[in-house]
């Protein structure tokens, strides 16, 4: 009979990565996943219309390349593709203008006049060192830089909030630029931190670009599975798991949940300290998504836009700030912020010949079950005149309906918990590791942990490198090493 070193409870890619980093180290891991597929929020499904492939969640992928995770993940040789577009993502504006981010920093600089030499100040030189800040952000904050002046030249700019950094920039274009990418946050502007965001993913276009995957998001999710299943790794799906003491025995326990699942597995048996900092975890907004099924492309009044992958649609800074503090109040905006992708302008696989794929979501209050279809329609319909007589088919999920269906999207948050500047430092609770449980043997490794949400692996990466050394397991395993 196989025997089982460590399993794995969820199969989204923190499940993945942590299983996979456990099999790479010689142990037998088996995943044990609710759903009929593996892959979380990493899923691509005909949503809308048969020949319409549309990611369910995840779409983009700026953190895969930045992952060191997935440095040591082959994907091309397991049938990923990145298609990276020219214009990593683009922020339309009223009049047919537009904000775009292209190539270096110097040619999105060169279209913002007289904000051009500000933009440079702010970019250039986090751009120059991307290759140290982009190891240390995907890590625990309070684990030991291994580049400390590109940690620090990010620190400093980064506790700035979205707010303070947009009042550095006089021009409607470059404070668009901070406003879509500072929206990732899902928090109000005046926060703390919400202007990280705003630097990390301008500074992730300028030096990785922002790719899609041919074919959709799941492919990579199949490297992974056949990775593990090639270390003799094993996939179940369809059993989901209500408690831990129904798991079979092994000397390793993941979990890719959020705290809320964990103390319904747990029960009783977490320690009342512990316990008790998972229930003062706080969940962020949660989203409305619609897809659609279009009969050809959106017809963006600005040219540039019809080239991108990504947009931030929601009108100026002051029109985005204002959409983000309704939701952080409790309220669901007339106007949204929308985060828009269209995979077929670079993707033909996506979608029959002529046809074309979009999907767009806003952020709404934690738990909600309004449809925000009619106002995100209207965003795009106002930057894209036309863009309903095209629609062949669409579906809305709500926020209560992406719990449904997914239910470490506590409410609808897809970032598993609120990027607060305390559940930064401290994810999910105050805890040297923030892996370790409590419990012998078993850890946490979902987007509740650091660094975070995003599709890089590196949650579970660290789960995996702090089971292992409880373990006293000898293998080297190759990623950036976890606060042990």
């Amino acid at each position: 009979m196989r025997r089982t070193d460590a399993i794995v409870v969820g199969s989204g890619p923190n499940g993945l990565a942590a299983a996979v980093t456990m099999a790479r180290a010689g142990l037998a891991v088996d995943v044990i996943e609710g759903a009929a597929k593996p892959g979380g929020g990493c899923r691509t499904e005909e949503l809308t219309l048969p020949g319409f492939r549309h990611d369910v969640c995840s779409a983009v992928h700026p953190l895969l390349s930045a992952s060191p995770f997935f440095a040591h993940t082959e994907l091309s040789a397991r049938g990923v593709t990145l298609l990276t577009p020219r214009v990593a993502f683009v922020h339309p504006l009223d009049g047919g203008q537009a904000a775009a981010v292209t190539g270096t920093v110097s040619e999105t600089a060169a279209h913002l006049g007289v904000d051009r030499s500000e933009y440079v100040r702010m970019f250039s030189s986090l751009v120059r060192h991307a290759d140290g800040i982009l190891p240390n952000f995907l890590a625990p904050l309070r684990s030991v830089p291994s580049s400390p002046f590109a940690t620090t030249l990010f620190g400093l700019k980064g506790l700035s909030s979205a707010e303070r950094l947009a009042s550095r920039f006089r021009t409607v274009e470059a404070r668009a630029i901070i406003a879509g990418a500072a929206a990732h946050s899902m928090l109000p502007f005046d926060a703390p931190l919400s202007g990280a965001f705003g630097l990390l993913f301008t500074m992730l276009a300028h030096s990785l670009g922002w790719p899609v995957v041919e074919g959709g998001s799941s492919h990579i999710v199949d490297a992974l599975v056949s990775e593990l299943e090639s270390l003799d790794g094993r996939i179940i799906t369809g059993q989901w798991v209500r408690r831990l003491h129904d798991l079979p025995p092994a000397r390793a326990t993941i979990l890719d949940v959020t705290p809320r699942q964990l103390i319904d597995l747990a029960g009783a048996r977490l320690p009342g300290r512990y316990r008790r900092g998972l229930e003062h975890f706080r969940y962020g907004p949660g989203i409305c998504k619609v897809d659609w099924a279009l009969d050809g492309p959106v017809p963006w009044q600005a040219d540039v836009c019809r080239e991108a992958v990504t947009l931030h649609v929601g009108g100026t800074f002051a029109e985005v700030a204002q959409s983000e503090a309704d939701v952080a109040s409790g309220h669901h905006p007339d106007h949204p912020f929308c985060l828009v992708t269209q995979p077929s302008v670079l993707d033909p696989t996506r979608s029959p010949a002529g046809k074309h794929t979009l999907w767009a979501y806003c952020h709404v209050p934690n738990g909600s079950n309004v449809d925000m279809r009619e106002r995100i329609e209207a965003q795009i319909e106002r930057f894209a005149p036309g863009f309903r007589d095209l629609i062949l088919g669409q579906v809305t999920t709500s926020a209560a309906e992406t719990e449904a269906h997914n239910p470490s999207y506590v409410g609808g948050d897809i970032g598993a918990g609120a990027a607060t500047l305390r559940q930064t430092v401290f994810r999910p609770t105050v805890r040297w590791n923030p892996y370790r449980t409590g419990l012998k043997g078993v850890y946490l490794c979902s987007a509740s942990t650091p660094p975070g949400g995003g599709v890089h692996g590196m949650c579970g990466a660290g789960a995996a490198r702090t089971a292992l050394h409880d373990l006293g397991w000898p293998a080297a395993v190759e990623v950036e090493p976890a606060v042990i």
